[in-house]
Order: C-alpha cells, then structure tokens, then sequence
C-alpha cells in the first residue's frame, strides 16, 4: 500500500544553508513531518563547508570540494529551495522578503546566514580586498587569482587562527606554484591569543617555515591597489588583500527587532530568539545563557536540537534544550598537509593530524551525498509482468518530461472543424481566430511541477505558455490561469495562490498581456497552466512556411528534460540545475521580434528539437540538415547523457524518427520553455544570430533546411 498524502498545513522555512540548517535538511528528509512543508532560502544552490577551506585555499581540494549541494539536499527533503537574499522579516506579518521574489510566509523560521568578515570602516577595504566570509565569494575570487603566473604579494588582516590558517594556507600554494614574492599577516594586537601557549608556539613556528612575515600591534591607515599603508606610513606589497578579523552579522538583522547583542541574534537554551517563531543557530546567534565563540562545532552540535525544536513548535511537543559543551577538539591546517590539534590546552601537530582531520571533513561532506538512493521506490511483490519496464525505479518527470507522446496526441486530436474563423494546421503552436478583420490566436499548456518552489514553476509555466504565441509571431493579449494545488488548509492555499500569481503575473504583464482570470482546483500535487490570445498585426507565422535553403535558429540550449531527470535522482550540480531554471524563466518576447520576419518557426518543448523540426517539415514539404557540433547545451548536459540519464518522454520522442537511431541523445530530450527554432532566410542569418547574441540569448544556428521533404539527416 502507498503511503497516504497528506494536506500541508504549517509553513517553515529556513534562512541561509549554514551547517546547521543543512543539517536540519537532512534530518527532515529522513523523518518528515506530515502538515509541514519546509522552505530554504540562500544566496546560491551550494553552501561553503567552512571546515576545508584552508584546504581548498592550499590547493588540496578543488573548490567543487567545498560545497555542500543544497538542491539535491532540498530534494532528498521535499523542501522548496528559493536562490535569493533574505534582506528583512516582517514579525507582524510573518514574511520574509528577498529581492525579487513574493514575499515568503511563515510558521516558523531559523536564520542560519553565518557572518561576515567584511570591514566597510577601513579605508580602501571594500575597493582593494576580500572578506574571508562569506565564503562563497572568497573561494571564488582566490580561485581565479591563484591560476595567474606572476609573482604574487598576499596578506591577511586578522592574527586569530582562521587568519593563520589563511596566510599558511596562501604562501603554500603560491609556493607550489612558483609565484610567491611575499605573504604578511597583520594584527592590531597580539596574534594568536585564542590558544594556549604552547600551541601559539607551534603556529608562530609554522609561520616563519613558510616564510611569513607577522606585523603585530600595527593599525592601518589605507588599502590601495596592491598596497596596505600602516598608520606609521610602513607599506606592505599585496596584490591579494583578505580580513579575517572582527566577525560581523549582516546588516539587515538589526531591523528585524529580535534582540541582539553586538548585532548578533540571542537566543535562549532552546535556540528560540525574542520571538517564539523565529529561531537562530550558528554564527549569526548569541548564545545568551552561555556564550561561544564563533565555531562550526557548535553549529553541528545544535543541529539536533533545532530539528527537534522546530517540529514541536508545530506538534506542541516540549522543546529541547542545547548545552554546548565545555572545550571542542580544534584541528587547525598549517599550510601543507599537515594539521594542530589542541584540546584542554594540549597540542598535538603533525602530518598524522592532518589525516584524521582530512578524514572527520570527508566523513561530514560525505553523509550528504548519495542521499536520493536511499528514497528509491521498490515495486510491489505482485505487478503486471511490463511494469518494470514502465516504472523503471524512478519517479515520472514533470514539465514536458511529463507529456504525452506526440503520436498519441495526434491520433487523439478531432478532425479540423468546419468554422471559417477559425485556422488551426496540424501541429502548429495555437489556432488562428479570425474577429472583424483581426487575427487573434489562441493557446493553452500547463506543467506538473518538477521543483518545488510555485514561485519558480510559476515563471517557467508563463514563459512556456508564452512561447506559442512567440513562436507565432503574435503579441500577448490575455491569459487565464489554471492551476491544481496540492492538498493544504485555506491559508496555505491563499499564501500559495498569492506567490502563484504574483509570479506569473510578472512575467505576463512583462509581456503586454493581463492575467484576466482563471480556475483553481485541489489535487495531489501541483500544476500550473495558461491558456493566453495574442494578437496578429501581420500574417502569422506557421509551421508550413519553411523554405529549401533555410538557415535554422535555434534560441536557448538544449537539456532541460536531462537535467531534471538527473535532479530528481539526485545526480545533477545544483549550480546546474540553477542555471537551467534560469534559462527556463526567460522570457522570449524579445527573441520572437527579431525573428518575426521568419519563414517557419514553433517554440521547442516536449516533442524534443527534432520532433518540433519534423513539424516544420511535414508541413513545410520539406527536409532538414542538422550539425550536432553546432548545438548550444545546459552546463551539465552532456555529462549525465554520457551516463544515460533520459527523461520519460525520451523513448517516444526517439521512437517518432528511428532512422535518426545514430543522432545525440539531446536531440530527442523533451525541453521546458525551451527556445525558438525559426526558419529564415539564409542571407539574414548572420546578423539576426549576432543580434540574439547581444540581446543575451545563447543561439545558434543549428542547419538548414533542405529540399527532400520528410529526411532529416545530420550533418558529418
């Protein structure tokens, strides 16, 4: 028996994807709570492990390394993961708002943003260096510096242990490399005095075997381009400047009216802050009844608790109470592959330290991987003997992975009606409704969902509803919605119903047209759809006016059905996935202008390329040419089809051309909101794929037509 579906209820969502929360992700995956549906909010898909970074810094792990994937973490939960910042949170209200996005409700929320490092009151600062923290930033802009050849001048302001930790790690990979002319650390104090003595000693010795120059006690007056300017005028060479001193919150949690301390958020025993409902762990957090230094191991250790507290707050369960404990292991890199230890001030260092630290990092970034083969379904004992074949132990995809295959359409659509308003060829995007002169299509397309933010499927649904009337040279007119919601209480329905259409109409107006209305049902998991009219100021462009000769355009990358395939298995990078979802949300209003002059041209979706092209043909009378080499793929395409991840519709999108049996894989994957293919003349090409390209579309031109109808054949 399947287990039942049951209606969403609570909203809880998560700020930022520090430790603690990814964590908390993967707890929830594998206990969730029935009722609540959990939302994660973060600048980018991946969250920086902080734990390697020294490594990564080094060069012994590469920067991919580092990251914690927090699409395919959200996944394994069943939580909605939004790309954006939190910049405020209404109490009152109980939202959040992200730049760009509807503001997001909530039941209960946790702020896990960790803190930065930046110093905006040091002159220079913001122009000329690079806070350590956040990390996501530092990584990369290290990552890019480290690749040049020159000798390089580097330093880091801050004498504690994570700016030891960065200036040994730094002068050993430029070392490496042969680029190092000099590596500096500065402090306004006295460097180091978090440790024990003894372990201060081993630091400091570490520091002169890998040439570093320790300026203490000194105040600086001025960051310039390459130079740092002492306030008692020494200047010190640094073509890469980085602060890893003065851990500060984000700005933006001062306006929250939760209390704070020195900016950070207090919270009690039980992680809970001022406000019942809102919840801080992590950096970001004071810890009032016993305060901690800013450290990772407390955030893993508090991990637990907000799993649990987070829940009861929702079950009316007692909530549980966090004792940070005493003293914590700290393992500290040196550079090389080699580590300090110190615990109840004893030190202990040495290569052999620095395996077991390599180890316990491994073990943690290791327990998030794989995640989504533990939730694979098994077939019942009993099943119809071509089940396996059908289910193949994997869930049905959603977007146009979802359709139906082109064939069954076809054979199910009536004959052509007898109205002389109306002109609708086979296969053409929408029909044609002659009104007093005017010419007026018409169209409809819904989605299942394949993500679960509405607020993402609502985007990519109006642009791939959009797309018919694009691809028909019309302009948007009006639009309809239709939209099935998964089963919740009528609050949810209105907050989810709200973000819904706040989303869509974005995209809507921002193509001329209004939403004017729609219908609403309740079902077993999301849908989103919308039938629009548009209007023809010129004939419109069909399907049927490809000519022999024919330059064919195509207007976005190929690879949406692979790609959401592999997420759902969790096999994709999530800075793919959010790089697709991307392209998916982009309108293509602009696109369809500079092709309007096109012979033929339909928007590419479920059919995959070549099943829309075989439209263009058939009714074009027609052939085509297509070079394979030519093709613009999603940043992670062509890896997962190597490994032989396709979409559902795949099968039958390739079983409609078996001649084309020897053609790539993404020729036949079904697209989402995928680009425009457009037929134009041959001597425009060029410039109308350069003015694609300056306005921001990855085009190309993919072929050409030919004059053999029905063949369509791939280029050597």
């Amino acid at each position: 028996m399947h287990a039942p579906t049951y209606p969403i209820t609570k909203d809880v969502v998560l700020i930022g994807g520090g430790h603690t929360h990814a964590l908390v992700l993967k707890s929830w995956g594998m206990k969730p709570l029935a009722g609540a549906r959990l939302t994660v909010i973060n600048p980018g898909p991946t969250a920086p492990y902080s734990g390697m970074l020294p490594g990564f810094v080094a060069g012994h792990y590469a920067r991919e390394d580092l990251d914690i994937d927090l699409v395919q973490l959200g996944r394994f939960a069943n939580a909605r993961l939004i790309l954006g910042h939190a910049e405020h949170i209404d109490r009152a209200a109980q939202l959040i708002h992200v730049p760009g996005q509807p503001p997001i409700a909530y039941d209960v929320a946790s702020i896990d943003i960790g803190i930065t490092s930046s110093m905006p009151q040091m002159p220079g600062f913001s122009e000329h260096a690079v806070p350590a923290k956040p990390l996501g930033p530092f990584a990369a802009r290290w990552d890019a510096f480290r690749q040049g050849n020159d000798p390089a001048h580097v330093a880091v302001i801050g004498g504690g242990v994570a700016g030891v930790e960065l200036i040994l790690a730094m002068a050993h990979a430029l070392r490496q490399r042969g680029r190092l002319a000099s590596a500096t650390l500065i402090d306004n104090d006295t460097a180091l005095t978090a440790l024990p003595e003894n372990a201060q000693k081993i630091m400091r010795r570490h520091l002169t075997i890998q040439q570093v120059s320790l300026v203490e006690h000194a105040e600086i007056a001025a960051i310039t381009s390459g130079l740092i300017t002492l306030s008692d005028g020494r200047e010190i060479l640094s073509d890469f400047t980085t602060g890893a001193a003065g851990a500060r919150p984000y700005d933006w949690i001062e306006n929250t009216g939760l209390s704070l301390t020195h900016g950070f958020v207090d919270v009690d025993p039980h992680l809970q802050s001022s406000d019942p409902q809102v919840f801080a762990t992590g950096d970001c957090a004071h810890f009032s009844a016993d305060p901690r230094p800013k450290a990772g191991v407390y955030a893993v250790r508090q991990a637990p608790v907000l799993f649990a507290n987070l829940r009861a707050c929702l079950t009316g369960d007692p909530l549980k109470r966090y004792k940070p404990q005493k003293d914590y292991l700290k393992l500290i890199s040196l550079g090389a592959k080699q580590a300090l230890g110190e615990k109840f001030g004893l030190p202990f260092h040495g290569r052999q330290i620095w395996r077991w630290k390599h180890s316990i990092d491994q073990s943690f970034m290791g327990s998030f991987r794989d995640l989504m083969a533990e939730k694979t379904p098994d077939l019942p004992a009993e099943h119809t003997q071509d089940l396996p074949d059908v289910f193949a132990g994997k869930p049905m995809c959603g977007g146009c992975g979802a359709k139906v295959a082109r064939t069954a359409l076809m054979d199910a659509l009536p004959p052509s009606g007898t109205r002389s308003d109306i002109t609708h060829l086979p296969g053409d995007d929408a029909a044609v409704i002659t009104i007093g002169g005017a010419q007026q299509v018409i169209t409809t397309d819904h989605l299942r969902a394949f993500v679960q933010d509405p607020i993402t499927m609502a985007r990519i649904a109006a642009v791939h509803a959009l797309g018919d009337i694009w691809a028909m040279g019309a302009t948007p007119q009006a639009a309809t919605a239709s939209i099935t919601l998964p089963q919740m209480n009528t609050e949810l329905q209105r907050r989810t119903l709200a973000e819904i259409m706040q989303a869509a109409g974005e995209i809507v107006s921002g193509a001329g047209a209004d939403i004017v209305g729609g219908h609403s049902a309740m079902g077993s998991e999301l849908t989103i759809g919308f039938t629009i009219t548009g209007l023809c100021e010129r004939a419109p462009i069909t399907l049927a006016g490809g000519k022999a000769g024919d330059a064919l355009i195509l207007t976005k990358p190929l690879g949406t059905g692979i790609l959401m395939a592999a997420e759902m298995a969790g096999l994709a990078a999530g800075d793919h996935i959010a790089a697709a979802l991307k392209q998916m949300s982009r309108p293509q209003a602009q696109a369809a202008k500079t092709l309007e002059q096109a012979h033929a041209m339909t928007d590419v979706t479920g059919f995959g390329l070549l099943g829309h092209l075989k439209g263009i043909c058939d009714a074009s009378q027609c052939g085509a040419e297509i070079a394979p080499q030519k093709l613009r793929l999603l940043a992670g395409v062509a890896a997962l089809s190597a490994k032989g991840v396709r979409s559902s519709l795949y099968p039958e999108n390739r079983a409609l051309l078996p001649e084309l049996c020897a053609a790539p894989e993404v020729l036949f994957d079904p697209q989402t909101s995928g680009g425009l293919l457009a037929a134009v003349d041959p001597d425009s090409a060029p410039a109308l794929l350069q003015e694609l390209l300056n306005q921001g579309e990855h085009a190309a031109i993919i072929g050409r037509l030919t004059d053999q109808p029905g063949q369509i054949t791939l280029a050597p």
